[in-house]
Order: structure tokens, then sequence, then C-alpha cells
């Protein structure tokens, strides 16, 4: 098992799902569930209830684990949450081989990487795509050059489909 693989998919997976499952109780994962999906929610708390005690044993981790709720889209956080889910899973390897198998189930299950928050982008298998966000980008895609003020949900190709809604005027 590749710890240094499991720790970022499992930091990944568990970020947006943090600012939840710090606050713990019925409202918490009522409003997860919601936002983030039943399945996903579950997967979650799943994994959280292992990696909990080691966390809560650990003033870095638990420093990384806070950091990465308050700004889930900070590379920084992330990248710290990483590594010390790294060196946790590292340290114990029947909290690694539980991880790795709830991971798994996960997998298995269908459960993915979600994204939330303005812009945010979460994707699987994407190959010769462009994904942008932020206002006021110009997408170069093979004969089409785009200028984006405000978008959502806009593809550029021959075959591309998807819709804007927005104003006509912000493209």
């Amino acid at each position: 098992m590749d710890i240094a693989a499991l720790a970022k998919e499992v930091a990944l997976f568990l970020t947006p799902f943090l600012p939840y499952l710090l606050k713990a109780g019925e409202k918490a994962a009522e409003e997860a569930g919601k936002k983030l999906g039943s399945d996903a929610w579950e997967r979650a708390k799943g994994l959280w209830g292992k990696l909990r005690p080691k966390v809560e044993a650990k003033p870095a981790a638990q420093e990384a684990v806070a950091d990465a709720a308050t700004e889930p889209s900070n590379e920084d956080a992330q990248a710290a949450l990483r590594q010390q889910l790294r060196k946790l899973l590292t340290e114990d390897d029947q909290l690694a081989a539980e991880i790795g198998q709830q991971w798994a189930a996960a997998q298995a299950a269908g459960v993915t990487i979600s994204a939330s928050g303005d812009r945010s982008v979460a994707a699987q298998n994407i190959a010769d795509s462009a994904i942008v966000t932020g206002d006021d980008n110009t997408v170069q895609s093979g004969k089409y050059s785009i200028r984006i003020n405000k978008a959502s949900g806009l593809a550029i190709g021959d075959n591309a489909r998807a819709t804007y809604a927005g104003d006509p005027e912000d493209i």
C-alpha cells in the first residue's frame, strides 16, 4: 500500500467534510448530507472516526485539520493535512490498513471527490481539456478563442455540450 498516495486521496476527500466533522452533532450531519451527499458523508464519518483519536493525540495534526477546515481551498493547508495524515498512517500499520480498506470500499462504492465553493473544480479522468476558474480569462482551444468575463457551465469545442445561463454580455 502506498501510504503517501492514500494520505493524499483521503486528505482531498475529507477536506470539504472537515468543517462539518469538527462541528459534529445531528445538525452538522444533516447539513453535510444535503450539501455533499449522504453516501459520501457516511464514508467521511467512517474515515474520520478512525483518524480522529490519532489526530487528537498529536497537536501538529490537530492544527493541520483545523487549518484545512478553516481554509479548505488553501493549498498550504491541504499540504499540511496530507503530511500529517501520511505521518499518522506511517506510524500505525493497523490504522493504515483500516483506512486503506475503508478507502478501497469508498472507491468501489463510487464515492467521488467533491469540491464546494465559488469556482471550485472537482473532476475525474480528464484528458485534453482546460479548466478555467476566475473572471476575465481568454481561452484558446484549437480554432476557438473565447473571452470569458464571468462564466459557469461553459464548454468550448466542436462537440461541446453545455449551456451558459448568464448574461451573453459576459462572454
